[in-house]
């Protein structure tokens, strides 16, 4: 089994390779962003200490964690930000190395881990190989707006608090190109796996 991660900026489009990958293959796709939600459920490994950190006027009437007042919250305070990381980010690792052994035993032939502070939170670790999804800022900002109606203001943001391209690709052994059409990114990825296949059996 190989373990591969996935990252990119935000509105790179990760989620349309993921959902091919995941179609397409003997493959088991794992987002981080899924398992952070899970972890912070009631029940969850993260639940209580972020009702400690907070308190419980983050919570809902039915004791769920209110996840927006909680983002307005960290947006007014770093060290609250910080604290709040340091619980959910390795909570979302152990999820994740979790769900790569379970994998493993039920003998799948891929996992893909999706993450966007994959280097961050150095996944390199416990991935074979990093793929970096790039799309031009300009691309990017465009999808953003159309897809999900955010301001040039909020795009800023957002681009400022990721890692900048010549570090995705620092760390990243391979560089998928998806400035073009769904076909022409699907058609780079196909010959990726196609190309590990031959690797892993020569």
């Amino acid at each position: 089994m190989k373990v591969f991660g996935i990252t990119g900026g935000v509105g790179a489009g990760k989620s349309e390779v993921l959902t091919y990958l995941g179609q397409n293959y003997d493959a088991t796709v794992i987002q981080a962003d899924e398992a952070g939600y899970l972890v912070m459920l009631p029940g969850g490994e993260c639940y209580g200490e972020i009702v400690k950190l907070f308190g419980r006027q983050i919570t809902t009437e039915t004791g769920e964690l209110d996840r927006k007042r909680i983002a307005e919250i960290v947006f007014r305070d770093e060290e609250k930000l910080k604290a709040l990381n340091a619980i959910v980010h390795p909570a979302v690792k152990r999820y994740i190395k979790k769900a790569i052994a379970a994998a493993e035993k039920a003998g799948t032939e891929y996992v893909f881990v999706e993450a966007a502070l994959l280097i961050e939170e150095k996944y390199d670790e416990i991935c074979d190989e990093l793929w970096y999804i790039y799309t031009s800022e300009e691309n990017r900002r465009a999808r953003l707006k159309q897809s999900r109606g955010y301001s040039d203001e909020k795009i800023s943001e957002m681009f400022e608090s990721q890692l900048c391209e010549n570090e995705y690709r620092r760390h990243c052994k391979v560089v998928i190109d998806n400035n073009g059409t769904t076909e022409e990114t699907i058609a780079q990825v196909r010959t990726i796996i196609e190309n590990e296949g031959e690797n892993t059996n020569g």
